[in-house]
């Protein structure tokens, strides 16, 4: 005998997905997880696309920095160690900077801020040095476009 489909029980409903709402540490104030607002779901997608362009742009940056630092004689002149190091330590705040925006553990606003400003601002310098340097104009562009990335980040924070 069939039971009519009215009379089973239904199944609980799952538990909502807290890794992707927003409302914890590192997300914008104005977004939280109970809202069904549409402003407030474009704020989420515009934050999380904004942070996965910058993440995806520092890990660029840092790849770039690194293969420029690898190319300079570490024993050269002087205006040439200046760019290897320059290079070196942007691939590094780059990677760093990647690496704490591709994570969803608990993040507060302020250290996320602080991470990408500083990023931003040495993604800036170096490539004022790469600027000078002949042949390291590519990876002066891919700092810029980083440091802008940054600033675009920055804005959703806001």
């Amino acid at each position: 005998m069939r039971v009519p489909p009215h009379t089973h029980a239904r199944a609980p409903a799952p538990p909502p997905r807290r890794w992707f709402g927003a409302g914890g540490p590192g997300y914008p104030h104005r977004v939280t997880t109970t809202t069904s607002q549409t402003t407030t779901q474009e704020e989420l997608f515009r934050f999380l696309e904004d942070r996965f362009g910058c993440a995806q742009t520092c890990a660029e940056c840092a790849r770039a920095c690194a293969l420029r630092a690898s190319l300079v004689d570490p024993g050269g002149p002087a205006d040439q160690e200046a760019v290897r190091r320059k290079g070196i330590m942007c691939a590094e705040v780059c990677d760093a900077t990647c690496r704490v925006l591709s994570e969803q553990g608990s993040q507060d606003e302020a250290a996320l801020r602080v991470q990408v400003e500083w990023c931003r601002a040495v993604c800036l310098e170096s490539a004022h040095v790469f600027d000078a340097h002949p042949g390291a104009e590519d990876t002066a562009k891919v700092c810029r476009e980083c440091a802008q990335a940054c600033t675009d980040f920055m804005t959703t924070l806001a």
